[in-house]
């Protein structure tokens, strides 16, 4: 959506800012504040770069004409430090989207499949970053997506 673009733009930005307060969907801003076992691409992304919290509801009888969805105020509070350094990235979210790439598979036949690599090779950096291989992508936080980038070394580089 036009609405996701945007914050990834601006959460992207060389010199972002502090805080973005923004109205979306409410369903948007249902999954960009969702939790383990409820993550998605989005959630992961915003909660990459911030601390999402819906302030408010807005029903559509706010708007003329009245539209078919609700609306949510959501508050971004931007890390001061990001999780990890930019050198590492673009790794992150290449080795998230895999994750989620096959959902409703386990995260290391996900990530194996999405990126052609080996599946013992793939379960093992999954174990060594502490997470079960068998685990589905939704139910990893950002923490564990962090510890598996960072016990990566160069297997999931291009």
């Amino acid at each position: 959506s036009i609405a996701t673009a945007a914050v990834q733009h601006l959460l992207e930005a060389e010199h972002p800012p502090k805080h973005l307060v923004i109205m979306v969907q409410r369903e948007v801003a249902q999954r960009m504040v969702a939790q383990p076992p409820e993550m998605s691409i989005l959630s992961a992304a915003v909660q990459f770069y911030s601390k999402p919290k819906i302030q408010f509801r807005i029903g559509s009888g706010a708007f003329i004409p009245r539209p078919n969805v609700e609306s949510a105020v959501i508050r971004l509070d931007l890390h001061p430090e990001l999780p990890l350094p930019a050198s590492q990235h673009q790794r992150f979210f290449r080795l998230m989207k895999s994750g989620f790439a096959q959902k409703r598979k386990r995260v290391d036949n996900s990530i194996a499949a999405s990126l052609n690599l080996n599946k013992a090779d793939v379960r093992s950096v999954i174990e060594q970053a502490g997470i079960d291989p068998a685990r589905r992508a939704e139910t990893l936080d950002i923490q564990e997506w962090v510890r598996l980038v960072e016990s990566s070394g160069e297997l999931f580089d291009d």
